[in-house]
């Protein structure tokens, strides 16, 4: 699908979590190591009140995270909790990595965030990554919830010589960077869904918003935003209206968060660079070697309210969806399209 204008947005990947209190997330970090720490320590350690020390974590309890309090011992979390480390992060990707991560407690979206530092003149593989988001965005209004630290949420910017002409099937040379990092990881049967969903044994594991800028022509910039459930908590599982599965149940040996996302970032390096190089064409047969509906029955849903069946053969060079139907084979762009098994 081509822009209407200088911005436009490819896939689904956003957050809706309620409000927190801005100390909550620098009050985990203390407790992450699962171990009892003094309300007392805590509030002189942070420069805040032993008062402000009890709300943040009842607003951490709101979130699924499960904390002990004892009289005479302190706060302790029901188990350790990972938080991302910027400089873990730098040390894990080596100094030969073209991204800049820098992580935020909390933020309204990761996107907005870096769409915003874009204008100002960011550089290059800048990422953005948050332990919770307030107001994320995606396709038709839907929501993807998540726990605190239950999901890696982040955004990446990366800078294109070429125009937003050439951007066609950019979500799904995205799709495959996460599928390939999860088959790094040791996690097998990690398949992709047209046009921007991972999956594992038809559940979500993973979505993308791509939103950019520029001219048809060049040059032009992609935020990438990307969300890949982690650890999901059970009352976050029970609110999510479709299948959806998560790092923790599918992984032989559970990485931790920090190593999942320089992988992830490893991977996205690697497939941009092709992609840029050679657009999605250089890409598409190994993504179809990873379609979770290659040459079986589909449906989609068409914004004008109609329905096509067919069979999937796959996808063109430049993204579109390729539908074998009663009318012969047809082509569908990314755009407001629903694919469903038939």
């Amino acid at each position: 699908a081509h822009p209407g204008g200088a911005s436009f947005r490819i896939a689904d990947c956003n957050q809706a979590n309620p409000p927190l209190s801005p100390h909550l997330i620098p009050i985990l970090r203390q407790l992450a190591d699962g171990r009892f720490h003094s309300g007392e320590v805590l509030a002189h350690l942070l420069g805040l009140s032993r008062a402000t020390v009890w709300q943040a974590l009842t607003d951490a309890e709101a979130l699924g995270v499960r904390v002990f309090r004892v009289r005479g011992r302190g706060y302790r979390l029901e188990s350790p909790m990972e938080l991302l480390d910027a400089a873990a992060l730098e040390s894990l990707l080596g100094e030969a990595s073209p991204f800049a991560v820098q992580v935020l407690d909390t933020v309204a979206s990761t996107n907005t965030h870096l769409l915003q530092q874009a204008g100002q003149g960011a550089p290059h593989g800048s990422v953005v990554a948050a332990e919770l988001q307030t107001q994320g965005r995606g396709r038709q209004g839907r929501s993807w919830l998540t726990g605190l630290a239950g999901a890696l949420t982040f955004s990446v910017l990366w800078r294109f010589r070429g125009g937003v002409a050439g951007l066609s099937g950019l979500s799904l040379a995205v799709g495959l960077a996460v599928a390939r990092a999860c088959e790094q990881l040791g996690v097998a049967g990690v398949k992709l869904k047209w046009p921007n969903d991972v999956v594992h044994d038809g559940r979500k594991l993973a979505g993308i918003l791509i939103e950019v800028q520029g001219d048809m022509l060049g040059p032009s910039l992609a935020v990438i935003g990307i969300g890949l459930n982690y650890r999901v908590a059970a009352h976050v599982l029970d609110a999510i209206g479709q299948p959806v599965v998560d790092l923790a149940a599918i992984a032989k040996s559970l990485p931790s968060r920090n190593a999942v996302l320089a992988e992830l970032l490893r991977q996205l390096s690697d497939v941009l660079a092709r992609f840029e190089a050679g657009g999605f064409a250089a890409l598409a047969g190994e993504w179809e070697a990873r379609h979770a509906h290659q040459r079986k029955a589909v449906r989609l849903s068409l914004p004008d309210r109609t329905t096509v069946q067919g069979i999937a053969e796959g996808v063109a060079p430049d993204g579109a969806l390729k539908i074998r139907s009663a009318a012969g084979l047809l082509q569908f762009c990314i755009g407001e399209i629903s694919l469903r098994a038939a």
